[in-house]
This record gives structure tokens, sequence and C-alpha cells, in this order.
């Protein structure tokens, strides 16, 4: 039962510009239906029919559908850029410039500076990344017996396990802040309980990739500074639906993945720059020991940064011909979003909520959450609803998405919960086939 879910722009030096068709999408102020089939245009994945039916995605807090443009801009680095970095002959420098181009796109999405964005596998192993270079020592300040980490139930464990391994490797503590399971919230009088003196470094998540309870963690970040602690965040289910602001919300260190949000399987880092400078990160002698290369393990994949540049300049693609930034463009396009999506939890919460044997889990659609809702239907294994909307081409996942905790407090440990989730492309239509496909399973 146990599924993993962790959870371009031009670039120079001869790298092919990558623009948005604007036959794929054309982001004018047009009506909505007409803006979203010229959006749905661009991913081939929804061209795709199961049972005779069109295949609707509801799986995107596990990985969402890639643009067109974001497949040719890495075949493109891929068939004629193609090479290691570092060195003087036209395909290393137009490799190097790709990255570069990667480092600005990813920062402009997170609102931080290129220099404090480090790439890698995923989020998960950039936590174990993270955690082991955090605990092996931060300006020559090692972790140990009597410091103190605090996670929350509510967490992917990606952003648990990391931490767990410095209580066995350094003999540190981990205090765990409880979650109001009814309200599906965290509980801010057990997570200020929590954070002592003692503590040296808050991981906590912004959103919940189980029940899509969004955190305020520039609240938390306070408490957090407050008794003198670091603050990592995970981002991974946030950096879909809502816009990063490093800076907003005052963290240290902050982790997502590409292919979350339309990109490659890649990872993000972001991290403020003296302490990607200062941290005791694992690496060879020779390689570059400048931030934020330090962190870069190995030769990186080098087609996900390219990538993840086109997954970024399509989502600002998005913000209409109204100019400015990338970053300007990109905080229009994530607004029009959420206007677009949040009719469509407001129908799933209700919709479902009606069916007889449906229980919802986490906050209702007026508290701060992302568009993804878990339900169980009574006497029915949530694999076996999975299933039976798979025959209906309605794609869903299930189990415990290694929210395992929280899932296990809700008391799904056994069977877990469904999961459904919208994205850009969902449509009306969609929304009303899962929720009819789950009425039919209710009636058999």
């Amino acid at each position: 039962m146990r599924n993993q879910d962790s959870g371009g722009g031009s670039t120079t030096g001869g790298t092919r510009e990558r623009k948005v068709d604007r036959q794929e999408v054309d982001p004018r102020p047009i009506p909505d239906s007409s803006f979203l089939d010229s959006l749905r245009a661009a991913f081939p994945a929804l061209s795709r029919t199961h049972s005779g039916l069109p295949v609707a995605y509801f799986d995107g807090p596990g990985g969402t559908q890639v643009p067109r443009v974001v497949g040719e801009a890495m075949a493109d680095y891929l068939y004629h850029h193609n090479a290691n970095t570092h060195w003087v002959y036209p395909t290393s420098v137009e490799t190097d410039a790709a990255i570069v181009a990667g480092r600005a796109a990813a920062a402009d999405l997170l609102n931080a500076r290129p220099d404090e964005i480090a790439f890698g596998a995923n989020m998960t192993t950039l936590t174990f990344h993270l955690a082991r270079a955090l605990g092996r020592g931060l300006s020559d300040r090692a972790l140990g017996a009597g410091d103190e980490i605090v996670v929350t139930e509510l967490d992917h464990h990606a952003n648990v396990a990391p931490w767990r391994a410095l209580e066995r490797e350094r003999g540190v503590t981990v205090r765990v802040a409880r979650v109001d399971p009814v309200a599906g919230r965290l509980d801010w009088d057990d997570l200020a309980r929590c954070l002592t003196p003692r503590t040296r470094l808050l991981a906590i998540g912004a959103a919940s990739n189980a029940l899509g309870t969004v955190t305020d963690v520039a609240a938390a970040a306070r408490l957090a500074h407050d008794v003198g602690a670091l603050v990592f965040v995970d981002a991974v289910h946030y950096a879909p639906h809502a816009l990063v602001d490093v800076r907003a919300m005052d963290c240290d260190f902050l982790s997502c993945s590409a292919y979350k949000f339309y990109g490659p399987h890649v990872g993000l880092l972001y991290g403020r720059h003296e302490l990607l400078a200062a941290l005791d990160v694992p690496k060879l002698v020779p390689a570059p020991d400048s931030a934020p290369e330090r962190l870069e393990t190995g030769t990186q994949n080098h087609e996900g940064m390219v990538g993840t540049t086109a997954a970024i300049d399509f989502l600002a693609s998005l913000g209409g011909d109204g100019g400015g930034s990338r970053r300007e463009r990109l905080t229009r396009a994530y607004g029009d979003a959420t206007t677009r999506k949040t009719p469509h939890v407001v129908r799933l919460w209700e919709g479902l909520g009606a069916l007889p044997g449906v229980r919802l889990y986490g906050p209702p659609p007026n508290s701060p959450r992302t568009p993804t809702v878990a339900f169980t239907v009574a006497g029915v294994p949530s694999v076996e609803v999975a299933r039976r909307l798979a025959e209906r081409a309605l794609f869903v996942s299930n189990g415990d998405f290694y929210a395992s905790t929280i899932v296990a407090r809700l008391g799904q440990a056994a069977d877990g919960m469904v999961r459904v989730g919208c994205a850009l492309y969902t449509t009306d239509d969609e929304v009303e086939r899962l929720i009819e496909g789950v009425a039919e399973i209710v009636r058999r």
C-alpha cells in the first residue's frame, strides 16, 4: 500500500530560445472556456483515452502532466547541446548557460537569488543531503546530544525521515508538533511548546500533500527564529498552487520538485546564500566549493534543469501579455489559476460530501488549502475505489502518500485514503465525472 510521492526562457551560449507557442496557449483575455481549451491543447497526455473515454488526470498531487514545450526543450538540449560542464568547447559552454538559466528561472519562481538555488534528484534526496550537512556542522558547530529538531504530524515523511536519521547518527532529539485531526490543521499551541532554546531547526510543510491543508509557515518561522532556530520548508505540494516567496516566508531553506508544477523529475533546494556557503556538505575535494554548486554532487540532470526552465516559463506565459518581469507574470498566472481551481475544490467537497458513506478529510474549501481532496468510501478499500475509477478513465491516487503519520492519526493506517487533485488543466466536466464515478461505487 506504500505509494511513493515525494512529495524556458531563452538561454545564452547558443541554446535555442524556448517560448510557449501562442497556438497552444493564448494568454490574452478571452472567455475562460476558450482559454482552458487552448491551455489543454499544450498537454499531449490529455489526448489519451482509456476504456473508450478521455482520461481525466486527478493524480496531480503525485505529479502533474507535462506541456509539450517542456519535452521539446529537454529533447532540444539532449540532441543539440548535450555535454558536461566547465570546458571551453561550444556544447559545454551552452550547458553552463542552460544551468545558469535554470537557476535564474527557479529563483524567479521562489523569489530568491540564482546563487541560492541548488538542483538535485528530488526533494527527498536533497533533504537527506541537507540534513546530513547540518548534522556535520554549520560554521563549525555540529549537531549532537542536547540539540533538538521539530517536525510535525502533518508532513510527508521526506520532511521527517532525514531529521530522524540525525537522531540515530548524531544523538539529537526530534520533537513532533501535533495536528488537530478533525480540522486537519497544525496545533499551534503544541508547536509553540515544542520550540525551545534547544531547538536548532524547525522542519515544516507549507501544504499537506495528503489533506491539502496550507500552513502559515511565515508565522511558524517567527516562532522558530524567536528561539534561535533555523527553518526548513517542504514546499512540494504548495508550489504548484501558490507562488512561493522565500522572503515573505522568512525561511532559511526550502525545497520543492519540478514534476509537481508541470516540469521534469528534478528537485530544487533554496538556501540563504551564506548558509549554503557554510554548510559542511559531503563533496569531492576537486569539485566546486562555491555556493550553490557545492551542494550538487556529481554530474547533474542538465536536461531536467532545461525542462524546469521551460516549465516555469510556461507558467509565466499564462500571466498574459501585460508585460513585467517573469516574477510579475508568475504572480498574475498563479492568481488566475487560483480563481479557476477554487470552484473545482468547492464542487468536489460538496458533491463527494453529499454521498452516503463518503468521508472527507482535511479543512473545508473556505479554509487555506490546495485543490486536493482526500476521502474514503465506507466498506470499499481505497485501492478498489481507485481501480474502479480508473475503469472510468478517472486517474486518482490512493494509499498514505508517504504522509503516513497524519493518515494513521485519522484512523486510516491499514488502508489509506483516496486522493484527488485539481490542476491547471482540470475541467468542470471532469469534476462532475469524478463525482458520478464515486456515486456509482457507492450505489454498487
